[in-house]
Parts: structure tokens; sequence; C-alpha cells
């Protein structure tokens, strides 16, 4: 898959577990940190990737696996591929 699509399904499953939680992106911003909720808005959008730092909080935030949220499964397959060849 091509890195937008990625980032598309990155931004999408975002969105879609924070809105389950019921969580606002205000909340999510001042969680983070940030001053304004621009600040967490341009992360799911995709306008700028998340710290390492902040994406481990983000994933707490809203009681899911980092990986779920930041990570291509694909990504994790390949590894495996190549650990075991």
């Amino acid at each position: 898959m091509c890195k937008r699509g990625e980032a598309v399904i990155m931004r999408y499953k975002l969105r879609m577990a924070r809105k389950a939680k019921g969580i606002t992106q205000t909340f999510m911003a001042k969680q983070l940190g940030y001053k304004t909720v621009s600040g967490y808005n341009n992360i799911e959008m995709g306008r700028t990737k998340p710290s390492l730092e902040n994406a481990k909080k983000i994933a707490d935030i809203l009681g899911v696996n980092i990986d779920e949220l930041f990570f291509d499964e694909n990504l994790h397959e390949t590894s495996k591929k190549q650990n075991s060849a």
C-alpha cells in the first residue's frame, strides 16, 4: 500500500477510535498539551505526525494499542517474513 493510503487509514482509525469513546478533539488537544485544538487536529488530518511520546499518549487516552492506530498490519507481517527467512 502506498504511503498516502496508509496515512488515510491511520487518520480514519484515529478519528473512529476517538469518536467511539465520545472524546472531542479539544479534549485530546488539552491532554496532549497543545494550546489550541489545531495541534491535535493536524495529527488527525494527517498534516503532521505525532511524536512517539504523543502517539503513546493518544493510544492510552483512547484505550487502544499504539500499533492499532499508527502502524500498518502489513508492516508487521513483512517483518515476520524477513526475520524467518
